[in-house]
């Protein structure tokens, strides 16, 4: 969703879109494919996981083998036809087509449950019975965002909530930054700190050969962690700026919350269960995971046609909020296709094939070879928060870097979860403060917040984010999670 009224300050020079850093990185791609030689690596199996391993000593150039054309050379993908090969890799079960429709399908499934008001109507409702308990209602909301962010990858979506919510959380007595903080703020802290999120956690998995979902219990007590720390420094940031004289009367906010709306909700609820169920009792991937969701969008939209919800427009209205939720994804899913197209430029990414990722992935493993595993580990997140100065997308940022930190991670003894682990804190968490993250200037242009006014009202709370992630990562690397 895009704010019509961005502040004049806000005008001018942009970052450029993620489509086109992109592909910016794509021709840079095939400038060191045209550079650099591919390289091999053996590889031998792990009894315990039955996965295979890089023999790190095993690498090898092969020189012989490097050719880049603009076109496709039978099975080799050329310069040109990087996108389109990017796009279709793989089958209905794994790689870019997969995770293409996974995205599409999961984002016009939301839309359809957004389109019935019950989101909405509940947050009115919530509002309203908490308006006179403000010290309570900002942890409520602040939590609920949070766990928007880790279910379901809320950002963008935050945009429209700021809206309702920056005149309200005023009449309050707060900053319109209270409301960036709320709604924004929070959900990116659930985004990083996720144990399901489909567009980043279950992606960044999916390229590490992890099981769906694993690892839940450690990444479900860091959620708990990281938002009861955040909501702490946001009601006390709140408070102190709160001016308190405009608080002398209540407002009525007008709510419609009926019986289609919580039959709306509980489906939602519902349908989470199902989902967490079908990942850890059978086994269920992205094919089934996107049906579930699609059928909680099904079940949401004939619920919002019997009871009457968002009448205008009828049946034709949720097919077209179908198309709206997809479309509002479909960067996401075209910046996973060219990411792909990157991969297979590069050469793909099996370990025991010429491929200029395995020359890159030992350059990078050198780096940090013979560093203790704590410290390894501490550089794949910084080079992760760095790395999302560019590629903001989550599900973007996992598909170009995961095919080579999962690999590097077997190579300098640190495992794959906390690879994922150290992909999902360094991506999300600097959503918050970088000005390449579209969803983070969308919220302040709607709140009429100064971006450089945020950062001075951020910088204690990007200290004490940074201190918890290194404390995250290391304590993952002790445990051997």
């Amino acid at each position: 969703m895009q704010n019509p009224e961005v502040p004049q300050s806000q005008q001018g020079w942009q970052m450029p879109d993620t489509l086109l850093i992109v592909f910016g990185v794509l021709l840079l791609s095939a400038l060191l494919a045209w550079w650099l030689p591919p390289g091999v690596y053996q590889t031998a199996l792990d009894t315990v996981t039955g996965r295979q391993l890089i023999l790190a000593d095993s690498f090898r150039l092969v020189p012989e083998a490097a050719q880049l054309s603009l076109f496709a050379d039978g099975e080799r993908t050329g310069i040109l036809t990087a996108f389109y090969d990017g796009m279709t890799s793989g089958s209905r079960h794994s790689s870019a087509i997969a995770v293409v429709v996974f995205i599409l399908m999961v984002g016009g499934s939301f839309g359809l449950m957004l389109h019935t008001g019950a989101v909405e109507q509940s947050l009115r409702w919530l509002i309203s019975k908490l308006q006179h308990r403000a010290m309570l209602l900002l942890p409520v909301l602040a939590t609920l965002f949070s766990l928007g962010g880790a279910v379901f990858g809320m950002g963008e979506e935050a945009m429209a909530f700021a809206i309702l919510l920056v005149p309200l959380i005023r009449m309050l007595g707060y900053d319109a930054m209270t409301a960036v903080l709320l709604t924004y703020g929070a959900s990116q802290i659930g985004f990083a700190t996720s144990w399901m999120n489909p567009f980043s956690v279950a992606i960044a998995q999916s390229i590490a050969q992890l099981p769906p979902l694993s690892g839940t219990s450690f990444r479900l007590g860091m959620w708990l962690v990281f938002t009861g720390v955040y909501v702490l420094w946001m009601v006390w940031r709140a408070e102190r700026y709160r001016q308190h004289s405009t608080v002398q009367s209540s407002f009525q906010l007008d709510h419609q919350f009926s019986l289609g709306h919580g039959l709306v909700v509980l489906t939602l609820l519902l349908g989470l269960v199902w989902v967490v169920w079908g990942v850890v009792t059978q086994g269920y991937y992205l094919r089934e995971i996107a049906t579930q969701f699609f059928v909680m969008g099904l079940v949401s939209a004939l619920i919002g046609l019997s009871f009457g919800l968002n009448r205008s427009g009828g049946l034709n209205a949720y097919v077209d909020a179908f198309k709206q939720g997809a479309a509002q994804l479909l960067p996401a899913a075209l910046v996973v296709g060219i990411a792909q197209g990157i991969i297979l430029l590069l050469g793909g990414t099996d370990p025991t094939k010429p491929t200029v990722i395995n020359t890159l992935l030992h350059h990078a493993s050198g780096l940090i070879d013979g560093q203790p595993e704590w410290l390894a580990a501490q550089a794949m997140l910084v080079f992760q928060s760095g790395f999302n100065f560019f590629v903001t997308s989550g599900s973007g940022q996992a598909a170009l870097t995961m095919p080579l930190m999962a690999p590097l991670a077997d190579l300098v003894g640190v495992s794959r979860q906390t690879a994922v682990l150290a992909f999902q804190l360094g991506d999300g968490l600097a959503h918050l403060f970088y000005p390449t993250s579209a969803a983070l200037m969308g919220t302040l242009a709607i709140a009429r917040v100064e971006f450089v006014d945020w950062l001075k009202n951020m910088w204690s709370l990007c200290l004490l984010l940074t201190a918890m992630s290194m404390a995250t990562v290391a304590l993952a690397v002790q445990i051997g999670f």
